[in-house]
């Protein structure tokens, strides 16, 4: 399946010939000093594209600093003035819309949990109508494609042709070292149904530390997303919001600097043909994985039937047990990442499942 959106290239609406693309400012605008400032810094680094603060934030909590509200634009408005850089801040409601239209903001972006609601998007998405104006999707907080798509969906029915996707994690039960997990399959799968929609990805809200955001930014750059929204402080220390995930000015382009930028093609001819010398040899191995896994889905039938004609549950907890201790056994063996391999045997194991399930809950077939 391929989006059929109806937008222009990121290079048409946004092009600072600065590689890469750095949304960078505040996670909140707390006083006109301190956008100001930090505004300033960003612009001398060289390295920051546009400017973006928090102006309203939506907090899970009440009584939390929920953004410094509408006087904020009228500071992003100074530091645009005195810094030339282009802004950018959330909007969560068509007011936020329209105001930040007015005040001159050039780009608007729609956070995590109004991606999660269809009647939020919806309400920004008719505030603008006939408005040429780029807007950022982020990814919802879950890991739902589809609530992404179809906000992009949207925000692009209501004529906004300058778009562009957001990945920032998704939240999870699980604790690890990520404040939401990347899960970076999620926006390949984006990337793959709309190639042309540019994504850029969020380090600060992935990570929730800046110890860890040089990582997510290198992984970034080696999957091909065109970009960085990155939240920067001139005193991290003191920040209102989010303070261990912002980074100085300084600090920030110092990782851009250290960054391995990628190509997303080589021109060198030697290197396509190995290249596609390599490729066939995965297309090889995918085929005979694919037949191995017919096959074995066969046996599973098989097992289903004499399972029936025995009375015999289809799940069998000691027998999967098994099979998983020794096949993470062999794969941790063969170097093949241990959390991989159960998720790969989890797949089979439920398609064997629903195979075996179709077969005990068969209707017996009516004789004419």
């Amino acid at each position: 399946m391929k989006l059929n959106l109806d937008i222009v290239p990121l290079s048409s609406w946004l092009a600072t010939g600065k590689e890469p693309l750095v949304i960078s400012g505040p996670c909140s605008a707390e006083t006109e000093e301190q956008l100001v400032s930090t505004a300033h810094l960003l612009a001398a680094t060289g390295k920051v594209s546009v400017l973006r603060a928090g102006i309203w934030k939506p907090r899970t909590r009440p009584g939390e600093f929920e953004g410094i509200g509408s006087i904020g634009l009228k500071w992003l408005q100074r530091a645009k003035e005195e810094t030339g850089l282009p802004t950018a801040t959330e909007v969560a409601t068509a007011k936020h819309v329209e105001e930040a239209l007015a005040a001159g903001v050039d780009i608007l972006w729609i956070g995590a949990r109004s991606t999660a609601n269809p009647f939020t998007v919806q309400e920004i998405a008719d505030a603008l109508q006939g408005v040429d104006v780029p807007v950022l999707v982020k990814n919802p907080v879950n890991p739902d494609l589809s609530l992404w798509i179809g906000a992009l969906e949207r925000i692009n029915r209501a004529g906004i042709k300058k778009l562009g996707a957001i990945h920032r994690g998704f939240s999870s039960y699980e604790k690890t070292a990520f404040r939401n997990e990347p899960m970076w399959d999620v926006a390949i799968q984006l990337k793959t149904v709309a190639p042309e929609l540019p994504i850029i990805n969020d380090p600060s809200h992935i990570c929730g530390n800046r110890e860890l955001i040089p990582y997510v930014m290198q992984k970034a750059v080696d999957l091909d997303m065109q970009g960085f929204i990155v939240e920067s402080h001139i005193d991290p220390s003191v920040a209102w919001t989010d303070a261990k995930q912002q980074l100085t000015p300084a600090a920030l382009a110092e990782i851009i600097d250290k960054l391995s930028l990628r190509k997303a093609a080589s021109s060198d001819p030697l290197f396509e043909d190995k290249l596609a010398e390599l490729r066939k040899k995965i297309d090889v191995l995918d085929n005979q994985i694919i037949k191995q896994i017919s096959d074995r889905m066969k046996i599973a039938e098989e097992i289903g039937e004499y399972k029936k004609s025995n009375s015999v549950t289809i799940l069998q907890v000691s027998r999967w047990d098994e099979i998983v201790q020794q096949r993470v056994k062999l794969a941790t063996a063969l170097s093949l990442d241990e959390d991989f391999t159960k998720k790969l045997l989890e797949l089979i194991h439920n398609e064997s499942i629903r195979r075996q399930n179709e077969i005990m809950n068969a209707k017996p077939a009516i004789e004419a």
